[in-house]
Protein backbone atom coordinates (compact mmCIF):
# COMPACT_ATOMS: atom_id res chain seq x y z
CA UNK A 1 0.00 0.00 0.00
CA UNK A 2 1.13 3.59 -0.77
CA UNK A 3 0.80 6.23 1.16
CA UNK A 4 0.79 10.03 -0.76
CA UNK A 5 1.09 12.98 1.08
CA UNK A 6 0.57 16.14 -0.62
CA UNK A 7 3.13 19.47 0.78
CA UNK A 8 2.10 22.17 -0.22
CA UNK A 9 4.59 25.01 -0.96
CA UNK A 10 6.20 27.15 2.28
CA UNK A 11 4.78 24.09 4.16
CA UNK A 12 7.14 22.84 7.06
CA UNK A 13 8.76 19.48 7.24
CA UNK A 14 7.32 18.37 10.87
CA UNK A 15 3.65 19.13 9.50
CA UNK A 16 4.36 16.83 6.45
CA UNK A 17 5.40 14.14 9.19
CA UNK A 18 2.81 14.72 11.48
CA UNK A 19 0.12 13.89 8.13
CA UNK A 20 2.16 11.44 6.93
CA UNK A 21 2.10 9.62 10.32
CA UNK A 22 -1.77 10.40 10.75
CA UNK A 23 -2.64 8.82 7.61
CA UNK A 24 -0.23 5.72 8.20
CA UNK A 25 -2.00 5.42 11.77
CA UNK A 26 -5.75 5.44 9.98
CA UNK A 27 -4.94 2.83 7.52
CA UNK A 28 -3.84 0.56 10.44
CA UNK A 29 -0.47 -1.10 8.73
CA UNK A 30 0.94 -1.65 12.01
CA UNK A 31 -1.72 -3.00 13.26
CA UNK A 32 -2.41 -5.84 10.76
CA UNK A 33 1.83 -6.64 10.62
CA UNK A 34 1.92 -7.12 14.66
CA UNK A 35 -1.27 -9.27 13.94
CA UNK A 36 0.29 -11.31 11.15
CA UNK A 37 3.05 -11.79 13.27
CA UNK A 38 1.45 -15.06 15.17
CA UNK A 39 -1.06 -17.76 14.57
CA UNK A 40 -4.38 -17.01 16.44
CA UNK A 41 -6.94 -19.89 16.41
CA UNK A 42 -10.48 -18.94 15.32
CA UNK A 43 -12.17 -20.02 18.81
CA UNK A 44 -9.35 -17.89 20.38
CA UNK A 45 -9.92 -14.80 18.12
CA UNK A 46 -14.33 -15.19 18.62
CA UNK A 47 -13.25 -15.59 22.63
CA UNK A 48 -11.22 -12.08 22.78
CA UNK A 49 -14.36 -10.38 20.71
CA UNK A 50 -16.69 -11.62 23.15
CA UNK A 51 -14.43 -10.64 26.53
CA UNK A 52 -14.20 -7.04 24.42
CA UNK A 53 -17.50 -6.18 24.14
CA UNK A 54 -18.42 -7.37 27.70
CA UNK A 55 -16.09 -5.01 28.82
CA UNK A 56 -17.30 -1.99 26.54
CA UNK A 57 -20.90 -2.85 27.92
CA UNK A 58 -19.60 -2.43 31.46
CA UNK A 59 -17.92 0.56 30.87
CA UNK A 60 -20.74 1.92 29.00
CA UNK A 61 -23.05 0.87 31.86
CA UNK A 62 -20.40 2.04 34.22
CA UNK A 63 -20.59 5.23 32.64
CA UNK A 64 -24.74 5.44 32.18
CA UNK A 65 -24.31 5.66 36.36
Amino acid sequence: MILITTVREGESIDKALKKCKKKFDKTRILKEFREKQQYIKPSEGRRNEILKAKYRERMKLKKEE
